[in-house]
């Protein structure tokens, strides 16, 4: 071992000596735990002036001056990561450099000291804790007693609570360590470790990665660059370094060298484009609009078999790829949080802040993304949302890619109606599966001779609306599976028995219509298996290509209180939902309803030409034939275009309870 190797040889701290010592011009930095390895050993044993000087150390310090008795082979560590309260029965001999520049690897956690006014740098971790400093300088300590030249403890110097001193820290040449003048005759300790921080160095990666056409950020390629953080810690030189990735991507990536001093760690900055920053108090962290605090709680997970060092890896990406809703983003920023290993169920959230943020006639929701597949799929679970005025705080319980999302206000609903709604539709549809499943059951028991076309299409619209009615009754439990698999077949069975039952819809409509235009006498061939195909059929077919293009999915119903907010399986594309459902049904309605007109006509009509009649039929039992007519052929669905503006709950509980109780009539 050269002297210059002996200078980074590091171990734990407890009870010191700094010596600054000019030898044949060159500086030596050494430090002994009472137990050395062979290298350094041999250079001690070797070196009259430096095994003196070691020998008065030993002596002043143990009354022992025997090398030999307190040298044992070791092999010492590169970097000071051993708790200090690991080292309570041992002393250290340090000898600094003068003026030393900083280490690659040793700057961030080593004393340093600047002559010649004798200025010792410290770390926080060092302050802390009770240090006793005896400093020596120069060749007379070797034959004088009278050499000592400070004598003091850390952390009484440096008393705890003691605030960052922007003004006296302006000329230092570190922004985080704490400053004491052991040369004055009562040691002034200054804190100059700036609580908000610069990353240490800038680590710049291969940019080609996330380069894209339509200026969006491939949400896959982002997963497979998270995934790769861990392989980053050896790059480092510091404990923080700057990730320069790409325009629209930036990050930071912070590691703790000692696994007993664990804190929680806080990422800020002002506005999308501004670099991020590391924050080490509550206090400074207000003055940011956005910031993101990773728990101490997170960096003790961290700390296992695949992560011998805790770090945590925060990036920002702008503008990454919308999910299948084409869901609104607030300030299009996706944070994504890594920390080398899979961390949940954190009691001690990771929180995510956005300070006067402005999203209008919008209701925010923090939401997370998995990973999972070509595009992110966001969920609220495991995130609490907490709106404050313009302050948005999500609360999460483990590391992913987060986002606020935008929900329009007409698209949340109260947590007062949602629980109304829920059970208006759960007794309405379970009364309707009942009656539904009765009339199903006798139809089996009575049929003994073939039934009229009209009573078996009235039979198959129950079966759809039977089925329709039990997939939306059990939609919710699936969807609180957490299966994605299940989930997709639940919304496809639930929207293909929608899809049948409308065709039953626009079937009775037309075969009402041919009734009256032929007098009753459909003389069609295999007119009732035609008919069904094209009910049954065709609607799979739409159902299939949609399970084809992954459409199906978790999807959330928003709340006043994200807490309420409710999950089901359905059409996770928009576009595709108006299209097939909203465009499907237009036009079964406008079928059904002009066939509803044509019938009520042709019924009063004939009423009218019966005098004898005329006395019979009531106000009350014309309403009744109407509103039978209607849930018949589906028009009461038809509710669902007036959920619109001010009318918008109102026609919300019409439509809930007339299709909820629809078996019934």
């Amino acid at each position: 071992m050269t002297k210059n190797e002996m200078l980074w040889l590091s171990v734990c701290l407890c009870n010191i000596f700094f010596f600054s010592l000019i030898k044949t011009g060159i500086n030596i930095l050494l430090l002994v735990r009472g137990q050395l390895s062979d290298g350094v050993k041999n250079i001690l044993e070797n070196d009259e002036q430096l095994f003196g000087l070691f020998k008065l150390y030993l002596n002043r310090s143990t009354g022992n001056s025997d090398l030999k008795s307190l040298v044992k082979t070791d092999i010492l560590n590169w970097i000071i990561n051993t708790s200090v309260s690991e080292t309570g029965r041992k002393s250290c001999v340090i000898f600094l450099q003068k003026d030393q520049t900083r280490h690659k690897k040793l700057w961030k956690t080593w004393p340093q000291v600047k002559m010649p006014y004798f200025t010792l740098y410290i770390t926080k971790n060092l302050a802390k804790v009770p240090v006793v400093i005896r400093a020596m300088e120069g060749k007379k300590c070797l034959n004088s007693t009278d050499c000592m030249y400070g004598n003091l403890t850390t952390n009484t110097v440096c008393k705890s609570g003691t605030a960052y001193n922007e003004d006296s820290c302006q000329n230092s040449d570190y922004a985080d360590k704490y400053i004491i003048n052991i040369h004055d005759n009562i040691p002034e300790c200054v804190n100059c470790d700036n609580p908000i921080k610069e990353p240490d160095e800038i680590i710049k990666i291969n940019n080609t990665i996330f380069e894209s056409h339509d200026g969006e950020i491939d949400a896959s390629k982002a997963v497979e660059f998270m995934g790769d953080m861990a392989n980053l810690i050896s790059k480092m030189n510091g404990t923080s370094a700057e990730l320069s990735v790409a325009k629209g991507v930036e990050g930071v990536i912070v590691r703790k060298t000692d696994p007993a001093e664990l804190d929680e760690v806080s990422f800020a900055y002002k506005t999308p484009t501004e670099k991020l920053k590391i924050i080490e108090d509550s206090k400074s962290l207000e003055t940011f609009s956005r910031s993101v605090s990773v728990s101490k709680e997170a960096f003790e997970k961290a700390i296992g078999p695949n992560a011998s060092l805790p770090f945590a890896a925060v990036l920002r990406f702008l503008n990454l790829t919308r999910d299948e809703m084409n869901s609104t983003v607030l300030y299009d920023e996706v944070v994504a949080i890594e920390m080398g290993t899979a961390i949940k169920n954190l009691t001690n959230t990771i929180n995510i802040n956005f300070k006067n943020a402005e999203f209008g006639k919008f209701y925010p929701n923090c939401s997370s993304w998995n990973g999972e597949g070509g595009k992110p799929n966001w969920t609220s679970e495991g995130c609490e949302t907490i709106v404050e005025g313009n302050n948005i705080r999500c609360q999460c319980s483990h590391l992913t890619f987060f986002a606020v999302l935008l929900t329009p206000i007409n698209e949340t609903i109260s947590s007062s109606d949602l629980n109304i709604l829920t059970i208006i539709t759960q007794v309405g549809c379970g009364l309707s599966i009942f009656f539904l499943g009765i009339i199903l059951f006798m139809y089996c028991l009575i049929r003994k001779t073939k039934a009229s076309p009209s009573t078996q299409i009235l039979i198959h619209l129950v079966c759809a609306l039977f089925l329709l009615n039990l997939t939306f009754v059990v939609n919710h439990f699936v969807a609180n599976l957490n299966s994605d698999v299940g989930c997709e077949i639940m919304a496809a069975v639930m929207h293909y028995s929608m899809l049948t039952t409308f065709s039953w819809f626009a079937a009775q409509g037309f075969h009402l219509c041919l009734q009256l235009y032929r007098g009753g006498n459909i003389a069609i061939k295999r007119y009732l298996l035609k008919v069904s195909v094209i009910t049954w059929i065709l609607p799979s077919i739409a159902v299939i290509i949609i399970a084809s293009l992954k459409k199906y999915g978790k999807q959330i119903i928003y709340t006043d209180n994200p807490e309420n907010n409710v999950a089901m399986c359905w059409i996770n594309d928009n576009n595709i939902h108006y299209i097939v459902n909203v465009g499907y049904y237009a036009m079964v309605f406008l079928f059904t309803f002009t066939t509803v007109i044509i019938t009520l006509s042709w019924l009063f009509c004939l009423k009218r030409s019966k005098a004898a009649n005329q006395q019979e039929t009531g106000t009350g039992r014309k309403i009744v034939i109407i509103l039978g007519l209607c849930c018949q052929l589906g028009v009461t669905w038809g509710f669902a275009f007036f959920a619109y503006g001010s009318f918008r709950m109102i026609a919300t509980y019409i439509f809930t309870i007339l299709n909820s109780f629809q078996g019934i009539h």
